[in-house]
């Protein structure tokens, strides 16, 4: 009996033995891949080919008019006529609005009325001046026949005195004549002065157009105020007068993109009153200094750009009636402005193209067998946690790029230089050739999961997340 009990104990061991043994093999079988085969990640290639790459800054903004003056008169008061309306078209020299002029006429009569004033007192100060020439006359003469009597002791000295004195007043009544005339001259330029100010006021209260064009914005009706430009205010606008025949896009562009675009460079410009429409335009102004507020340190940095819409491109609109134009101050538009242009060249898909830190740089500070950080996307770069370990190293900054090449099957992670891109593709200057299997889906893999040397499994692009 007991040597029945120990055979069935030892048979039990020899069961839970074997039993684990297979366990084991079996997860190596697994992980060998002999048995159920590997789990492959699914990945799609594209073959590296040539084609043209236009390389785009894109941006937003309004459609108004090259050359557009703001009316605002200069006399103030209430407009009492407005010869014009909003879409009207004006010639220059054409009568626009009128202001009250009846302040300004009172202005004038006394302006007037002072002018004849000083006239007057002029032709008064000039009779003065006559009757104190001719008393000074008078007592010159006797001043000198008192002077050969005194000499000759026919008068006495406190008789020559006497005369001596009215000849002295005679030549200061004279002196005093002269005097009022030139200060009554001066009255009548300073009113001649205050009369033409008032002449050119009162022409003031009527606005003419200063240029061909059109009323693009009506500010103001008949019977409302406004106050005359001054040399601390630029006055009431009215109305804006526009050559709506040469127009451009007013666009705002980033810091970032700003750099590459120059004077001259040709846009491509969509216009959402005319949909699947574009137009073409060239760049004539760059702002030198941003858009932005620089007490608002949150706010995008732009830069405004104005690109011509040339008429060539859009003549058919204008068949009807040349005069007017398709466009309309502050309608909306996105522009595409080609910044570079490259032909036959080798590209790729952008998703294609991955971004890695370049680890060779890294210089340790203690440990020499420093692992590489962790892999980052081209789009997703974040500071790794490793940062807080207390091993110091000295790291240039370098993110390379890259693309897997399929190579049997597995992928190989080769370094590219990219150049210029599109919407779509990027240049590749350096690093492939043309007819190499490049991975281009899924985006995840390429730029998370896949690692140098790991095998895949190729399919369609429709069949990637196929289970």
């Amino acid at each position: 009996m007991l040597k029945e009990k120990k055979k069935n104990k030892k048979l039990q061991n020899i069961l839970i033995i074997s039993v684990v043994a297979i366990i084991i093999l079996a997860v190596v079988a697994k992980k060998a891949g002999w048995l159920g085969g590997e789990d492959l990640t699914k990945v799609s290639y594209e073959k590296v080919e040539k084609r043209n790459i236009v390389e785009y800054v894109t941006a937003s903004g309004k459609i108004q008019p090259e050359k557009e003056i703001i009316i605002a008169p200069d006399a103030s008061g209430e407009i009492v006529g407005l010869y014009v309306k909003e879409g009207d078209s004006v010639k220059k020299g054409d009568l626009l609005l009128k202001i009250n002029p009846d302040i300004y006429l009172s202005t004038l009569d006394k302006v007037n009325a002072a002018l004849n004033t000083s006239k007057s007192n002029l032709a008064n100060a000039k009779a003065r001046k006559s009757q104190s020439d001719a008393q000074l006359i008078k007592a010159e003469a006797d001043y000198k026949r008192s002077k050969k009597l005194l000499d000759q002791n026919v008068i006495s000295q406190s008789d020559f005195e006497a005369v001596e004195s009215s000849y002295k007043v005679a030549k200061a009544e004279v002196q005093a004549a002269q005097e009022n005339i030139s200060a009554s001259q001066f009255s009548i330029r300073n009113a001649e002065a205050g009369l033409k100010e008032a002449q050119d006021n009162l022409t003031k209260t009527s606005v003419f157009a200063p240029i061909d064009g059109t009323i693009s914005k009506l500010s103001k009706e008949l019977g409302e105020r406004v106050a005359g430009a001054s040399q601390f205010s630029s006055g009431t606008e009215v109305l804006r007068i526009a050559n709506l025949n040469n127009m451009e896009a007013q666009v705002d562009v980033s810091e970032n993109d700003i750099v590459r675009v120059k004077l001259g460079d040709t846009a491509l410009i969509e216009v959402d009153a005319y949909l699947d429409r574009k137009f073409i335009g060239i760049v004539t102004q760059i702002a030198n200094s941003s858009t932005s507020d620089p007490a608002n340190a949150d706010q995008v940095t732009n830069f405004k750009v104005k690109i011509r819409v040339l008429q060539s491109s859009y003549a058919d609109l204008t068949k009807k009636d040349k005069n007017i134009s398709p466009f309309r101050p502050g309608m909306s538009a996105s522009v595409d402005i080609l910044t570079n242009y490259k032909s036959n060249v080798i590209s790729v898909s952008i998703q294609a193209v991955t971004s890695r830190e370049d680890t060779s740089n890294i210089v340790s500070k203690g440990r020499k067998d420093m692992k590489p950080k962790k892999e980052s996307s081209r789009d997703n770069t974040e500071a790794s946690d490793d940062e807080s370990s207390t091993i110091k190293t000295e790291k240039k900054e370098v993110v390379d790029e890259y693309v897997f090449v399929l190579n049997g099957k597995e992928v190989v992670l080769r370094k590219v230089k990219t150049g210029i891109q599109d919407d779509d593709h990027f240049e590749i200057m350096e690093g492939l050739k043309v007819g190499d299997k490049v991975i281009s889906a899924p985006y995840r893999a390429i730029s998370k999961t896949l690692k140098n040397h790991d095998k895949v499994e190729v399919v369609d692009k429709d069949k990637l997340f196929d289970k």
